[in-house]
């Protein structure tokens, strides 16, 4: 058994008992199989325990369930006037584990053995389990009105009036199997987002911000490890930038196999001219269904690129020869209404009435709290201020609000 410092000691065994409580794991006596617990830190700051199953995970075949392409995926997302994005909570947990096959997934802590009876992060087929689950829950959507990349879900609507149906037809699914969502990191009804470390909307695909943020922070690099960090985020971005090859052709130079590293003025200027490049990324699109396309060709000494290219979807149609007679009823029909019209059209909306609930939330260390206001068709207001006694993200504190708004109308 692995030996951690007194505060990853206490992590482990807060993290054991909500396991315990949950009933996601079990104590286990005389397991054939044995491993260890490993503590990695989250984008949060917080602590995430792990199992180093790479014994077992040695031992076993692997599943070659494919997963999507992620390219694709993005892709198909691209051009949609209204997302959603969901995160199922914990998502490997939510598939139990084969009863015979539960003592396999045994690790030590200081408090004794424990084995999964739901399925662990960290098996070598757990990725591939998940994806064949969803693939076949939301079999009749995906490719149509949704999207799902192992516990990434994100339900899309070409028109904003449509997706109302795409999501209840999603909960649906959802409500039949018992998945659960993470309400800290879904985000409903919106024009854009992030995807699988994309930013998607209807106009294309953008390129992450925070990549470029960590990319102009980066400083002349001097290690291999620097240089290998480097190339990693710059093949994440290839996509969006324009003869990557050539561009990026100092840096795999100074990677000297063997050598350690060689960075040179070229590097330094290739490196700065990134900087710049990326600070005005482009906007890529999606190709429509019958538009032409143009294949652009580079050839340089060091590589052959290519890319897929259409023109502004801007036409010029000349204006054909009408008769006087034509154009003198097209105005006609545009005549401003008559002052007696109007006021009726006035009166008329003044009868449309609309119930209106306005939510606002704040969430932070010292608490979190929410204001309602609704308002009546009749114009009375309602104003109602909320104090949460337990912790919610931002997230959490509008859905309760919202809930709270509701009940309020229920009421009136």
């Amino acid at each position: 058994m692995r030996s951690f410092n007194p505060e990853r000691s206490a992590v482990i065994k807060e993290k054991v008992s909500k396991l315990l409580a949950a009933g996601s794991i079990r104590e286990v006596k005389y397991p054939e199989w044995v491993a260890n617990v490993v503590l990695v830190k989250k984008k949060n700051s917080q602590w995430r325990m792990c199992i180093d199953f790479t014994d077992l995970n040695k031992a076993y075949p692997k599943d070659s369930f494919p997963l999507p392409r992620i390219d694709q995926l993005v892709d198909a997302t691209a051009g949609h006037e209204t997302l959603s994005f969901m995160d199922a909570y914990s998502g490997y947990n939510q598939i139990k584990m084969h009863k015979p096959d539960e003592e396999k997934t045994a690790f030590t802590t200081a408090q004794g053995l424990y084995c999964y009876t739901v399925m662990p992060f960290g098996l070598k087929n757990a990725g591939a389990n998940y994806q064949r689950l969803v693939n076949k829950m939301f079999a009749r959507q995906i490719g149509r009105n949704m999207e799902v990349y192992v516990d990434n879900m994100l339900t899309k609507s070409i028109t904003s009036d449509k997706h109302i149906d795409d999501l209840k037809e999603t909960f649906d699914v959802l409500v039949r199997y018992g998945m659960k969502l993470n309400p800290a990191k879904c985000v409903f009804g919106v024009p854009s987002g992030r995807f699988l470390e994309y930013q998607v909307h209807q106009r294309g695909i953008e390129v992450n911000p925070e990549k470029i943020q960590a990319l102009a922070k980066m400083v002349s690099l001097r290690t291999l490890k620097d240089v290998q960090r480097l190339t990693g985020c710059l093949a994440s971005l290839s996509r969006f930038i324009a003869k990557s090859t050539d561009r990026c052709l100092p840096f795999f130079k100074a990677l000297k196999k063997g050598k350690g590293i060689e960075w040179n003025e070229d590097c330094e200027r290739a490196f700065q001219a990134l900087k710049d490049y990326l600070g005005q990324a482009p906007l890529l699109s999606k190709p429509e269904t019958g538009e032409t396309l143009y294949i652009y060709l580079s050839v340089s000494e060091a590589a052959t690129s290519s890319v897929l290219l259409s023109e502004f979807d801007i036409e010029y149609l000349p204006r054909i020869a009408i008769k006087a007679q034509a154009v003198a009823d097209f105005v006609a029909e545009f005549t401003e209404p008559s002052i007696e019209m109007a006021r009726m059209m006035v009166e008329q909306n003044k009868k449309i009435f609309k119930w209106q609930l306005r939510v606002d939330e704040s969430s932070n260390t010292h608490g979190s709290w929410a204001g309602v206001v609704v308002s009546t068709p009749e114009g009375d207001s309602v104003e109602c201020a909320l104090r949460f006694a337990f912790k919610a993200t931002n997230n959490q504190a509008e859905y309760e609000a919202l809930i709270a708004g509701l009940k309020v109308c229920t009421v009136l």
